[in-house]
C-alpha cells in the first residue's frame, strides 16, 4: 500500500473539469477488471479524464493526487492490459510544464512511481506490442526511474528522418538531415558502462530484463551495444547512468520485445544512432546525442574538441545571462550578474556590464527629452587625444529617431538624446577629416544625410535639430549602410549604400557628390571600408542576390578596376556561400574582409588576392538569420569577429588565429554590434549595453 489522499480533499479541486466522483467510478472499474482478469470497461473511462490530468504537456497538481490511486489501480491488473495506461503515464512523468510535487504529496508520489516502474516493467516483459508502443513503453519504464532520457527521446519520431538536437552547452539547436537510417555496421563505439558506485540499493524490477537481451536480438556486430544494455538492467537504471547506456537498454528491449520481430529490429536499428555523439558548431563541443535531446540535462558530459593554441589564459566568454568558457578539459564556467559586476561561479569578478542610459545627467541641459527604445545602428566614434565615444541611433516616438552619444566606460549620455534626425536612422559611421576633425554621419530611410559634431553634440553648421544637408543625388531609398574612406591623395571621403543600388561617394566638407560607385547597378544589403594601405581604402559590398563587390573609391571611373581585386567566384560558388553581410577585421600584418551568409556560415578574404583565409567559422542554427558583425582586435594583438544573427539571442566570439570559439548568451534580442577595443557594444531591441570580451 503506498499512502494516498481521500478522494474527498481539496486537491482534487485542482483537476481540470475531473470530480472525485468519476475518479472513484473509474478506480471501481478497473479493480473490477482486475478481479475478473478480463474487461476494458475501465479504458473508455480513462481516455475521458486522462485529459484532466494534463492536457497539452501541461500538469494540473491535482494530478498529484490521483496518480497514486490510479497507479496501485493499475499496477492490479493484468500486465497485458495497461500497455497504453503506462504509456500515459509516462507522458505525464516526463511533461515540459510540471509543477513542484507539493511537499504533503511527495512520499505518495514517490512510492507511485516505484510502483508504476514496478508494474509497467511486468507490462513490457508480457506485452508483444508494436515497435513504436514497445518504444514508448521502454521509455516510460526509464521516466519512472527518474533518468532525464526518457524525457529526452519523448517526441521523437525515427520515421520523421531528421534530428533536431538541442546542444546542452549553448542551448543551440542543430537539425541534422536523413539522420535515422538502417546502418549496416554499428554507428559508434559501445558507451560506458554505468559507474557500479551509482547502483541502486536492493531489489528492483529490472533484473529480468537482461535475460531478454540476447545477443542474437540485433544481429552480428551489435553484441557490445547489447552487453552494455544488460548491465545497465542489472543495475536497475540509476539516473547517473549515461544518456548513451540508457539508449543501448531501450533500443534493445525495442528489438527483443517489439513486434513483429522484423520491426522491433528495424526501429532498434534507427534508435542506435543516438548512442553516438555530435559536434555543436556554435560552442565547438561535443556531446552524447541522447543528452543533446533534452536541454541542460542532468548527467550530460562533454567533450572538449578545440584547436591548439587554446589556452587556460584565453578563456573569454562573456554573457548577459551565462555563459561559457571553452577551457580544455574542464566543465564551462558560468558567469552570473550581480548588479553591474560579472561574475564566475565561484565569484571571482570578470569584469562590469555597463547598460548604455538614455537619460541626461542631471546638470545637463535637456533641450527635448526623449526615451530611446530599439536601436537600429551603432558606431564607434574615435577621437585622437579624446575620449572614444559610442553613437547610437534608437526610436522614439512616431518614425523619428534619436542620437545618442555614450562614454562606454559607464554608459552615461555625453550630451543629451539628439532627436534631430527628420526621419529613421539605418546607418551611420565616424569620418575623420585631413584637419584632425572627427564628424558622425547618419543615413535615414529617406535618404537623408545628415553630420554631426560630437563634441558638442550639434549637426554640423545649422542651428540645433536640423539637418546639414539632404544631397539630392542621394533620394533613390533608404541609406541602408555608409563608411568612411580614404584616398591617396589625402581626402576622406562618406560612402553610402541604398537598396536600389546607389553607391555614391560625398565630400563630407562640402556635401557634394564625388564618385559613383557600382556600376552595375545591384541592390545593395551591406557594405565596409577596407583599408589596403596607408591612406588608401576599398569599399566592400554584398548585394541582395548574395554575390560581393570590391571597388576603389580613388577612381573616377567606375568601371576602372584600379586596385580593387574581385573575391574568387570559385571559392564562393563551392562553398555555396551567398553573402548577406560584409565587415573589415583588423590583423597585426593587414587588414582582411569578413563575409557572412543567413545560415551562420563566416569566411575570411585577402583583397590583395581575392582568395579565401583559412576554413572559416561554419554553419550554425543558433545564430542563423539576418547577419550582423563585429571586428576589434584583443589585448596581445589578437583579432576577434563578433557575429549574431537580429533578432537571434546569441553570439560567437571568433578568434580566427587560434579557432577558438565562444559564446554570449543574451536576454535581450540582438539589433546592431559595435566594438570599441576589448569591449563589445551590443544593440537590442530595448537599448544598448557593454560587456568585456576578456577578464578584468
Amino acid at each position: 500500500m503506498i499512502s494516498k489522499l481521500p478522494l474527498h480533499s481539496p486537491r482534487w479541486r485542482d483537476l481540470d473539469g475531473v470530480t472525485a466522483d468519476e475518479v472513484k467510478a473509474l478506480l471501481e472499474d478497473m479493480a473490477s477488471g482486475g478481479a475478473t482478469g478480463t474487461g476494458d470497461a475501465w479504458r473508455q473511462t480513462w481516455e475521458h479524464l486522462s485529459g484532466g490530468l494534463m492536457d497539452d504537456g501541461t500538469v494540473f497538481s491535482g494530478t498529484y493526487a490521483a496518480l497514486p490511486h490510479l497507479v496501485e489501480a493499475a499496477a492490479a491488473l493484468p500486465p497485458g492490459q495497461t500497455v497504453d495506461f503506462w504509456v500515459d503515464m509516462g507522458c505525464v512523468v516526463t511533461a515540459e510544464d510540471r509543477p513542484p510535487v507539493p511537499a504533503d504529496l511527495e512520499a505518495g508520489f514517490g512510492a507511485a512511481l516505484r510502483l508504476a516502474e514496478q508494474a509497467a516493467v511486468r507490462s513490457l516483459l508480457a506485452a508483444g506490442s508494436p515497435a513504436e508502443v514497445c518504444a514508448s513503453l521502454a521509455l516510460s519504464c526509464v521516466a519512472f526511474t527518474g533518468h532525464h532520457t526518457a524525457a529526452a527521446l519523448w517526441s521523437l519520431t525515427p520515421r520523421e528522418g531528421h534530428l533536431l538536437l538541442v546542444c546542452p552547452g549553448c542551448g543551440a539547436d542543430t537539425e541534422i538531415p536523413d539522420f535515422f537510417v538502417d546502418p549496416v555496421r554499428p554507428p559508434s563505439e559501445a558507451p560506458e558502462l554505468p559507474d557500479p558506485a551509482h547502483v541502486r540499493p536492493g531489489e528492483h524490477p529490472w533484473g529480468e530484463v537482461a535475460t531478454a537481451l540476447r545477443e542474437e536480438v540485433l544481429g552480428e556486430g551489435w553484441e557490445p551495444f547489447l552487453r552494455v544494455a544488460r548491465e545497465v538492467a542489472e543495475a536497475g537504471v540509476p539516473p547517473e547512468t549515461p544518456g548513451r547506456a540508457v539508449l543501448c537498454l531501450v533500443a534493445g528491449l525495442v528489438a527483443a520485445k517489439g513486434t513483429p520481430g522484423r520491426a522491433g529490429r528495424e526501429w532498434a536499428r534507427r534508435l542506435m544512432p543516438l548512442t553516438g555523439s555530435f559536434r555543436c558548431w556554435d560552442c565547438e563541443r561535443t556531446w552524447a546525442i541522447a543528452d543533446g535531446l533534452a536541454e541542460n540535462p542532468d548527467g550530460a558530459h562533454p567533450q572538449n574538441h578545440l584547436r591548439e593554441g587554446w589556452t587556460a589564459a584565453d578563456e573569454p566568454a562573456t554573457t548577459v545571462r551565462s555563459a561559457a568558457a571553452n577551457r580544455p578539459g574542464e566543465a564551462p564556467p558560468r558567469l552570473r550578474q550581480d548588479g553591474r559586476a560579472l561574475l564566475t561561479a565561484d565569484g571571482t569578478p570578470w569584469g562590469h556590464l555597463t547598460v548604455f542610459s538614455d537619460s541626461a545627467p542631471v546638470s545637463m541641459p535637456v533641450s527635448m527629452p526623449v526615451s530611446v527604445g530599439g536601436l537600429t545602428s551603432l558606431t564607434v566614434v574615435s577621437r585622437p587625444g579624446r575620449p572614444t565615444l559610442v553613437a547610437g541611433a534608437g526610436s522614439v516616438a512616431g518614425d523619428r529617431t534619436a542620437v545618442c552619444l555614450w562614454n562606454p566606460v559607464d554608459g552615461q549620455l555625453v550630451h543629451a538624446a539628439l532627436p534631430g534626425h527628420p526621419d529613421r536612422i539605418r546607418s551611420m559611421t565616424a569620418l575623420t577629416l585631413p584637419d584632425g576633425r572627427v564628424l558622425l554621419a547618419t543615413g535615414g530611410e529617406a535618404g537623408t544625410i545628415t553630420l554631426w559634431d560630437p563634441a558638442t553634440g550639434r549637426p554640423v553648421g545649422e542651428p540645433f535639430g536640423e539637418p546639414v544637408r539632404e544631397p539630392v543625388g542621394n533620394r533613390l531609398g533608404e541609406v541602408i549602410g555608409m563608411c568612411a574612406a580614404t584616398v591617396p591623395d589625402g581626402r576622406t571621403l562618406l560612402v553610402t549604400a541604398t537598396p536600389r543600388g546607389a553607391v555614391r561617394s560625398w565630400d563630407p566638407v562640402t556635401g557634394e557628390s564625388v564618385g559613383r560607385l557600382n556600376p552595375y547597378g545591384s541592390p545593395i544589403r551591406s557594405i565596409a571600408a577596407v583599408p589596403v594601405s596607408a591612406g588608401h581604402t576599398l569599399i566592400a559590398a554584398a548585394d541582395t542576390g548574395g554575390g560581393v563587390h570590391v571597388w576603389d573609391p580613388a577612381v573616377d571611373d567606375p568601371w576602372e578596376r584600379g586596385a580593387a581585386v574581385q573575391l574568387n567566384g570559385r571559392a564562393l560558388n563551392d562553398a555555396g556561400h551567398r553573402v548577406a553581410a560584409v565587415a573589415a577585421v583588423p590583423t597585426q600584418d593587414r587588414t582582411m574582409l569578413a563575409t557572412g551568409d543567413d545560415r551562420g556560415v563566416v569566411r575570411l578574404w585577402d583583397l590583395s588576392t581575392g582568395a579565401p583565409v583559412g576554413d572559416g567559422l561554419p554553419s550554425s542554427e543558433g545564430t542563423a538569420g539576418v547577419p550582423v558583425m563585429a571586428a576589434t582586435t584583443l589585448h596581445g594583438g589578437r583579432p576577434v569577429l563578433v557575429t549574431g544573427s537580429g533578432p537571434g539571442r546569441r553570439l560567437r566570439v571568433w578568434e580566427p588565429e587560434t579557432g577558438a570559439v565562444r559564446h554570449i548568451a543574451l536576454d535581450v534580442s540582438l539589433t546592431c554590434l559595435a566594438a570599441a577595443g576589448p569591449d563589445l557594444i551590443v544593440g537590442h531591441d530595448g537599448g544598448a549595453i557593454g560587456l568585456p570580451l576578456t577578464r578584468r
